[in-house]
């Protein structure tokens, strides 16, 4: 596949803090890629240096085989949307959106040709003639997302852009890009520390922490085999402990099993793992129970585990052990086990 874009050993510091690196990432062309990870791991400021707007401490950016390092903001031929969607108070929905092509002297025919075209393609045709602040949080990111498009750019770089709208709305949107994306044949880069978003809109995640990448690669490979207790923790993982002869692993919380037949100890077998553990709270969510345990690795030290549990798959004669200071076995397949590195 080709390539978009590429970081080649590039780091960024600021006096003695280092925020990115020597990374080495290709962005590819026609994907949607996300930066993940933490406040502080690196993601807005590789983006940054990505857009030009910070120039790399060391190292090279690529952009279409060009290596435009040096090379200002204006001439890289890119669109981007930040956090803040800058949208200017005073001007209509489609002069906000032709803005950047005024800019290019693009003639006034074919300006208001595409003006017309992204505003289509965002669904707010009929609002072309509104203020901003006449619309919705959802509609002005939408404007904020035909202004970075109707330019055509070889990259569309977007900076957390659904921070700020509620929760509904941000699902609502995930789909909207994603749909815009695969109608414009645009190459992404999204940032964002929002797991289930980067799950749910990437063709490739990059998680990063301490300016470096600990893993990338498509979510469906990700999510089920993370490379190590940071990308586990980051992805929604809670529970990790020691096995023998196994390490460290780790199992989410809804592929664990909750027996109310207690034994002590830990034992191994074809059918999967089970410790013992004592129940120190119950919390109820609707259809499931996250029920928090104590449990007793292979070390001797005692980690909390959390189990997923769904109400109607619970069987009577465990109903009792359910309680605090409930003594139950918890078990799971071995399948459902991930080997974790340092």
């Amino acid at each position: 596949m080709t390539t978009a874009a590429e970081f080649l050993a590039v780091s960024r510091r600021f006096g003695d803090f280092t925020a990115v690196d020597a990374l080495d990432l290709a962005i590819r062309e026609g994907e949607l890629t996300t930066l993940l990870g933490p406040s502080g791991c690196g993601k807005t400021t590789s983006l940054r240096m990505l857009a030009g707007y910070l120039s790399p401490s060391e190292g090279s950016i690529f952009i279409g085989g060009k290596d435009v390092t040096n090379t200002p903001p204006e001439k890289r031929d890119l669109g981007m949307v930040f956090q803040s969607y800058a949208l200017f108070p005073h001007m209509s929905v489609a002069d906000n959106v032709g803005y950047g092509l005024k800019l290019r002297k693009v003639p006034r025919a074919e300006r208001a040709k595409r003006v017309a075209e992204a505003l289509e393609l965002v669904g707010l045709g009929h609002l072309a003639d509104r203020r901003p602040k006449a619309l919705s949080g959802g509609q002005q990111q939408r404007v904020a997302l035909a202004r970075a498009i109707v330019i055509r750019p070889r990259l569309l770089l977007l900076d957390e852009p659904l921070s700020n709208l509620d929760a509904r709305l941000r699902v609502q949107m995930r789909e909207e890009i994603r749909r815009i994306q695969a109608e414009a044949g645009l190459t992404v880069v999204l940032v964002t520390h929002d797991q289930e978003e980067a799950l749910e809109m990437s063709d490739r995640m990059v998680v990063m922490n301490g300016g470096r990448v600990m893993q990338e690669g498509p979510p469906d490979d990700l999510f089920p085999a993370p490379a190590n207790r940071f990308v586990a923790e980051f992805l929604g993982y809670e529970n990790f402990l020691e096995l023998p002869g196994r390490g460290l692993v780790t199992v989410r919380p809804e592929l664990l099993r909750v027996h109310g037949d207690f034994h002590k100890g830990n034992t191994e077998s074809g059918e999967g793992t089970a410790v013992s553990a004592t129940v120190t709270s119950i919390a109820y969510r609707g259809v499931e129970l996250r029920v928090s345990l104590d449990a007793v690795d292979a070390t001797g030290a005692t980690v909390p585990l959390i189990a997923s549990v769904r109400r109607d798959t619970v069987a009577s004669e465990d109903l009792p052990a359910l309680l605090p200071g409930g003594r139950v076995t918890v078990s799971a397949a071995p399948g459902h086990l991930v080997a974790l590195g340092s």
